[in-house]
């Protein structure tokens, strides 16, 4: 209880601090990281901090909102992923290396592939590449429209309004990629229930009951994915998971129990938690927007290309910090080695020197693919085909069969900072259509 303590105000109770005392003196960014109705809306607020070029002041770092700088800084090998405790100041360092590691490392610590670099970046990210290839993905998309078809089949059940995130957004992605790893998709509920009190893990500065209930979800996750290797190893299928299991690398090494263990739960997590808010972010646009809701039923061919435009005017990740690893030069300002810098991948997404009308909704938008919604350099995410794939065959589909589809009574965000999406959202069906005829 202690250590917990120790590693909560060390880590979030010291952030929380100071982000409050930022946002006190006026800092337009802190504001934001605690303000939920500034979260919900916060495009005005990405306009504002745009006005300030390569850099705005953020809470705790440099902040950029502009397409170039973000590219310029993912891209960057004079840049790596955000060493939080690092940057810490040496009181909270020690503090830290007192309270030792994490007992249940979340996605945001090592040896997760969102928290190391090169050379354990590359090791961890070649072992479960293949399962995400084109031609993989591909092969998996009927068996996705199969899935749709089966969640579709029973979203009107009579009774009037239902929750699309809970009955559809969260049950197809998971669905698809627990066969693909090969755990049983009786537990998707579970693995949802996990996964929704898990995500809060990528904020900081959380309350520390908050951080508690994160914790106690990311164990329950690790002492899940555990025994599930346990068992693969006694019992391989022919499944992604039990790959990694008895897969040797090129000089012959295989990952680590913590290395497997972590890099398990990253995939499990990553393939369903942002699908969700792609499928959700994607439904509303169509709604809100019935001129383009019109043109994907004239033209279904445009459906690929409206996924990518809802990926840029609603990014189901809003933002991603790089720490400098040296001394460098960004867009013609100096970064001293181990400054941290965050790019708001949501802002970068409607920046007007790169996409015209940006905070409109266009499905035909000719250059849609050039958001980073999927951030960029050799983090780019790996399930970036296989949720493109999922996002269009998910709308597609549910469109098709409800071309009724209403919206019925406010959605409500989750209350992440990080990841952007819906907690519940609720529609009429109509009348359904019956399945379409595909090619």
């Amino acid at each position: 209880m202690i250590r917990d303590t120790v590693r909560w105000a060390a880590t979030h109770g010291v952030m929380r601090a100071a982000i409050r005392r930022q946002a006190r003196r006026g800092n337009a960014d802190a504001a934001l990281l605690l303000d939920p109705e500034l979260q919900g809306d916060p495009f005005a607020h990405y306009e504002r901090l745009r006005e300030h070029r390569p850099f705005a002041e953020g809470a705790f770092s440099r902040v950029t909102v502009h397409h170039d700088v973000c590219t310029e800084v993912l891209r960057s090998e004079d840049f790596g992923v955000a060493n939080r405790d690092g940057s810490m100041p040496a009181p909270v360092r020690l503090a830290l290396r007192l309270a030792g590691p994490p007992p249940h490392p979340g996605p945001i610590d090592p040896p997760s592939m969102l928290a190391v670099d090169a050379p354990d970046h590359t090791r961890y990210r070649r072992l479960v590449t293949r399962a995400f290839t084109a031609k993989r993905v591909a092969a998996l998309r009927g068996r996705t429209e199969q899935i749709a078809d089966e969640l579709l089949d029973t979203l009107d059940d009579g009774s009037g309004s239902v929750d699309l995130v809970a009955r559809y957004a969260s049950l197809l992605p998971v669905t698809v990629i627990s066969e693909m790893l090969g755990v049983p998709t009786s537990m998707r509920e579970q693995f949802l229930a996990w996964g929704d009190g898990a995500a809060a893990s990528l904020d900081l500065g959380l309350p520390r009951e908050q951080w508690a209930t994160v914790q106690a979800n990311v164990a329950a996750l690790h002492d899940w994915m555990s025994g599930h290797l346990r068992r693969l190893r006694a019992e391989p299928g022919d499944d992604l998971l039990s790959s990694l299991v008895t897969a040797a690398d090129d000089d012959g090494s295989r990952l680590t129990e913590p290395e497997l263990a972590s890099t398990a739960l990253l995939v499990l997590a990553a393939g369903f938690e942002t699908t969700v808010n792609l499928i959700g972010n994607g439904t509303r646009l169509v709604l809100d927007h019935p001129d383009q809701r019109d043109r994907l039923a004239a033209d279904p061919t445009l459906w690929a290309n409206a996924v990518d435009e809802v990926l840029r005017v609603e990014s189901p990740v809003s933002r991603t910090a790089r720490s400098a690893r040296r001394d460098t030069v960004v867009a013609g300002q100096g970064i001293p080695a181990g400054s941290l810098v965050v790019t708001v991948l949501a802002a970068a997404n409607r920046d007007p020197e790169v996409f015209t009308d940006p905070d409109a909704f266009d499905v035909g938008r000719a250059n849609a693919r050039d958001h980073v919604a999927f951030s960029n350099g050799i983090h780019y995410c790996l399930g970036a085909a296989l949720a493109r794939m999922e996002g269009e065959v998910a709308l597609r589909a549910l469109f098709e069969r409800y071309p009724g589809l209403t919206s019925a009574g406010e959605p409500v965000r989750r209350r992440t900072r990080i990841l952007r999406g819906y907690e519940h959202l609720p529609v009429t069906t109509g009348h359904a259509a019956g399945r379409p005829v595909t090619a």
